[in-house]
Protein backbone atom coordinates (compact mmCIF):
# COMPACT_ATOMS: atom_id res chain seq x y z
CA UNK A 1 0.00 0.00 0.00
CA UNK A 2 1.30 3.53 -0.88
CA UNK A 3 1.34 6.16 1.44
CA UNK A 4 1.20 9.09 -0.68
CA UNK A 5 -0.60 11.67 -1.37
CA UNK A 6 -1.06 15.26 -2.23
CA UNK A 7 -2.00 18.00 0.65
CA UNK A 8 -2.46 20.24 -1.77
CA UNK A 9 -5.65 19.30 -3.57
CA UNK A 10 -6.84 16.77 -0.80
CA UNK A 11 -9.85 16.90 1.42
CA UNK A 12 -8.99 17.12 5.47
CA UNK A 13 -11.11 13.45 5.63
CA UNK A 14 -8.52 12.00 2.87
CA UNK A 15 -5.53 13.72 4.59
CA UNK A 16 -6.52 12.59 8.23
CA UNK A 17 -6.98 9.14 6.68
CA UNK A 18 -3.44 9.02 5.19
CA UNK A 19 -2.16 10.27 8.00
CA UNK A 20 -3.66 7.87 10.71
CA UNK A 21 -3.18 5.22 7.77
CA UNK A 22 0.63 5.81 8.43
CA UNK A 23 0.39 5.64 12.01
CA UNK A 24 -0.82 2.20 11.93
CA UNK A 25 1.90 1.11 9.37
CA UNK A 26 4.70 3.12 11.59
CA UNK A 27 3.57 0.83 14.95
CA UNK A 28 3.34 -2.11 12.73
CA UNK A 29 7.02 -1.01 11.46
CA UNK A 30 7.96 -1.36 15.05
CA UNK A 31 6.52 -4.47 15.80
CA UNK A 32 4.70 -3.17 18.20
CA UNK A 33 0.42 -4.09 19.66
CA UNK A 34 -2.23 -1.78 20.00
CA UNK A 35 -2.10 -2.78 23.39
CA UNK A 36 1.30 -1.66 24.42
CA UNK A 37 1.54 1.34 22.19
CA UNK A 38 -1.55 2.65 24.13
CA UNK A 39 -0.22 2.19 27.20
CA UNK A 40 3.06 3.99 26.72
CA UNK A 41 0.92 6.85 25.02
CA UNK A 42 -1.61 6.88 28.13
CA UNK A 43 -4.16 6.17 26.42
CA UNK A 44 -6.95 3.63 25.84
CA UNK A 45 -6.57 1.00 23.35
CA UNK A 46 -10.24 1.92 21.59
CA UNK A 47 -8.86 5.26 21.45
CA UNK A 48 -5.61 4.08 19.40
CA UNK A 49 -7.98 1.97 17.34
CA UNK A 50 -10.28 4.97 16.39
CA UNK A 51 -6.78 7.25 15.79
CA UNK A 52 -6.04 4.52 13.30
CA UNK A 53 -9.28 4.22 11.61
CA UNK A 54 -9.07 8.41 11.32
CA UNK A 55 -12.33 8.24 13.22
CA UNK A 56 -11.33 11.98 14.91
CA UNK A 57 -9.47 11.83 18.06
CA UNK A 58 -7.84 14.67 20.26
CA UNK A 59 -4.75 16.62 18.77
CA UNK A 60 -3.32 15.67 22.30
CA UNK A 61 -3.86 12.07 21.29
CA UNK A 62 -1.93 12.10 17.95
CA UNK A 63 0.69 13.78 19.83
CA UNK A 64 1.03 11.32 22.59
CA UNK A 65 0.92 8.19 20.01
CA UNK A 66 3.76 10.23 17.98
CA UNK A 67 5.80 10.48 21.08
CA UNK A 68 5.06 6.43 22.07
CA UNK A 69 6.46 5.81 18.25
CA UNK A 70 9.76 8.18 19.01
CA UNK A 71 7.95 10.54 16.19
CA UNK A 72 8.58 13.25 18.47
CA UNK A 73 11.20 15.47 15.72
CA UNK A 74 8.32 15.18 13.44
CA UNK A 75 6.46 17.17 14.99
CA UNK A 76 7.84 20.48 14.47
CA UNK A 77 7.14 19.57 10.69
CA UNK A 78 3.16 20.23 11.25
CA UNK A 79 3.67 24.14 11.16
CA UNK A 80 7.10 26.01 9.91
CA UNK A 81 8.36 27.73 12.51
CA UNK A 82 6.99 31.50 12.37
CA UNK A 83 10.25 33.50 13.18
CA UNK A 84 12.16 31.88 10.34
CA UNK A 85 10.79 34.67 7.54
CA UNK A 86 13.75 35.08 5.05
CA UNK A 87 11.80 38.11 2.94
CA UNK A 88 11.95 40.36 6.48
CA UNK A 89 15.14 39.56 7.35
CA UNK A 90 16.01 41.28 4.35
CA UNK A 91 14.22 44.75 5.71
CA UNK A 92 15.74 47.02 8.63
CA UNK A 93 12.66 45.64 10.62
CA UNK A 94 13.47 43.03 13.12
CA UNK A 95 10.21 42.86 15.31
CA UNK A 96 8.34 40.27 15.78
CA UNK A 97 4.63 40.71 14.52
CA UNK A 98 1.99 41.13 17.20
CA UNK A 99 -1.45 41.09 14.80
CA UNK A 100 -2.15 40.32 11.56
CA UNK A 101 -3.51 43.72 9.15
CA UNK A 102 -5.84 43.21 6.29
CA UNK A 103 -4.17 43.98 3.09
CA UNK A 104 -4.84 47.83 2.33
CA UNK A 105 -6.37 48.67 -1.11
CA UNK A 106 -4.14 51.03 -3.14
CA UNK A 107 -6.05 54.01 -4.49
CA UNK A 108 -6.34 54.10 -7.92
CA UNK A 109 -3.68 56.63 -10.00
CA UNK A 110 -4.89 60.00 -11.40
CA UNK A 111 -6.45 59.66 -14.32
CA UNK A 112 -7.56 55.81 -14.27
CA UNK A 113 -9.62 54.92 -16.24
CA UNK A 114 -13.49 54.62 -15.31
CA UNK A 115 -17.15 53.61 -16.75
CA UNK A 116 -17.95 57.25 -17.41
CA UNK A 117 -21.27 57.49 -14.91
CA UNK A 118 -19.49 58.57 -12.01
CA UNK A 119 -20.00 62.20 -11.32
CA UNK A 120 -17.97 64.98 -9.80
CA UNK A 121 -21.25 66.97 -8.19
CA UNK A 122 -22.25 64.48 -5.60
Amino acid sequence: MTYSIDFSVATSEQIERALCERLEALRLTQNRTQADLAAEAGIGVRTLRRLEKGDGVAFDTLIRVMIALGLQDQLSSFLPDPSVRPMERLGASRQERQRARPATSRPSPAGAWTWGDETDDG
